[in-house]
């Protein structure tokens, strides 16, 4: 005997017990489910179950009973009859290719959610899933901390990813809006290193330049600094230029400012979070070990690879120590821990700010651009620059009641 199948779409107020009052219907008339969904906006419910049933007599009788346990349950029933032959092509559809977009700032507004839906439409893309990934935000109680994320589900064929992504890029500058765009494969849920630059990224500050005023040689190192991080001169160099001007500071000097390095929005929370899930972390930077390991006893980082000042009776000499810790360095020492903790390099994320960061950026299976110079957004896979280090976690799918039993 042939069989029905049908869509059965519930809505209404949600209440404990529902769920297992229609699948017990379905149970009792020996139907089979062939997929469901459920999502709970402001306690109205909107379930969805496509089932499959004898046709006859009982694919009549469990429709009727299912219209008369919903108005019991004060929900509306909706029932569409589905062909074989749409039913076989939704299940082809789940070989092709499926991806997350993440959209991120301090509160989303339809105008962005929008545009990057129009996008995804124009591609021919189907959104499977909408997730949000913060908490609720209350309009009376102003935030501390506003941050909105939601997360899509896509599936479809993208002929042109880096043009795909280059539109949601102009978005972000357009509408002050972060959007991630990553495949969604064994490796994004997988996630075991994150690597991160010091200066400007896991600290609100460049080290250099606040040692640099102190040894009142402010102007001539800053200006070097951003020609550096803007990737106009070559970083060796600039490196050597500041270091010879830090030539007579005391090693007071340093310690003063290691006690009061500004940790960046968020930082905390994202790594007590990476740390509770078993991550390996680790500070790649061009700055001085000095403050990288001051940081690591504070945040609880695994690993620290920065360039290591010379110190003589208590002074900087204007010299360093070892190889220079530049953009080359900082890809091979991220692929170089990976190898170390038999972690696959696309289960890697590096973060970033400045030109000196890109190789290690693009080598890392996730790479972002935080609050970043703009040639740097321009060539980094994704970047964060609404919100907090913390935004990096909706990128990896965590939902805030995830992070905050930590």
């Amino acid at each position: 005997m042939a069989n029905d199948i049908f869509l059965l779409n519930i809505s209404g107020p949600d209440k404990p017990g529902l769920t297992s009052s229609l699948t017990s219907v379905l149970a009792h008339y020996d139907a089979k489910i062939l997929d469901i969904g459920q999502a709970n906006i402001h306690d109205t419910l909107s379930l969805g179950m496509l089932y499959e049933i004898q046709s006859g007599e009982k694919s009549a009788a469990v429709q009727k009973e299912l219209v008369f346990t919903a108005f019991e349950l004060g929900i509306t029933a909706k029932f569409t009859p589905i062909s074989l032959e749409d039913y076989e092509h939704w299940v082809n559809l789940q070989g092709k290719d499926r991806y997350i977009v993440t959209i991120l700032g301090e509160k989303l507004s339809a105008q962005q959610i929008s545009k990057v839906a129009k996008v995804i439409s124009e591609k021919n893309l189907n959104i499977d899933a909408i997730k949000r990934l913060t908490g609720r935000l209350s309009l009376v109680r102003k935030e501390e901390y506003p941050r909105a994320s939601i997360q899509l589900s896509i599936r479809g064929k993208i002929e042109d990813k880096a043009e795909f992504n280059e539109k949601f890029m102009q978005i972000s500058r357009d509408l002050d809006v972060d959007i991630a765009f990553q495949e969604d494969n064994i490796y994004r849920r997988n996630r075991r290193l994150v690597c991160f630059d010091m200066d400007s990224t896991l600290i609100q500050t460049e080290v250099i330049d606040e040692l640099a005023e102190l040894a009142g040689v402010g102007e001539e190192v800053k200006a070097i600094t951003e020609s550096a991080m803007q990737g106009e001169i070559d970083f060796n160099e600039s490196f050597i230029k500041r270091m010879k001007l830090l030539k007579g500071l005391s090693e007071e000097v340093l310690h003063e400012v290691a006690l009061n390095l500004p940790i960046t929005k968020g930082a905390r929370r994202l790594i007590d979070t990476l740390k509770s899930y078993g991550f390996k972390t680790a500070i790649l930077s061009g700055g001085f070990d000095y403050f990288g390991h001051h940081l690591q006893k504070e945040l609880g980082i695994d690993y620290v690879y920065a360039n290591r000042l010379e110190i003589i009776d208590g002074v900087l000499t204007g010299n360093y120590l070892g190889d220079i810790v530049n953009g080359d360095k900082k890809a091979e020492y991220l692929k170089e821990i990976a190898k170390k903790e038999g972690i696959n390099i696309s289960q890697t994320i590096a973060v970033g700010d400045g030109a000196n960061d890109l190789q290690m950026l693009n080598v890392a299976g996730l790479g972002i651009a935080f609050h970043a110079k703009p040639t740097v957004k321009d060539n980094a896979q994704n970047s964060i620059s609404s919100i907090g280090l913390d935004g990096i976690l909706y990128l990896l799918g965590y939902h805030d009641r995830h992070i905050d039993l930590i």
